[in-house]
């Protein structure tokens, strides 16, 4: 299967699902195999491999408590925490990655602790 390049870089882009609905829906089935894009094959009971979900996560907490009231004030929030999250955070994230990968395949795809 060709794999989709993305149009200023030339790189190659592998689609990487999780459970949202509009994932599996049977139109963007079809919109991925008329764009010839390479989807990579997910546990539906792990999308839990995916760091950047676990870094909004972290993000969220911290914008919700700071109870933005407004669209304005949330992206200003949003700026402003994601500048304050410590660089170890991040680098706990994809420090993380290889063991998170061994509980997958010891769970053979199915829900991990993380």
């Amino acid at each position: 299967m060709k794999t989709c390049s993305g149009p200023q870089t030339g790189k190659r882009f592998t689609f990487q699902p999780d459970n949202d609905p509009k994932h599996t829906a049977k139109t963007m089935q079809e919109w991925l195999r008329d764009k010839f894009l390479k989807v990579l094959e997910w546990s539906s009971q792990n999308p839990d491999l995916n760091q950047i979900h676990h870094f909004w996560s972290i993000l969220k907490i911290a914008v919700q408590r700071r109870s933005p009231s407004n669209l304005t004030e949330l992206e200003r929030i949003c700026r402003e925490e994601r500048e304050k999250l410590p660089k170890y955070r991040r680098v706990k994230l994809v420090a993380s990655y290889p063991r998170r990968l061994e509980a997958v395949i010891t769970t053979k795809g199915a829900s991990t602790k993380y």
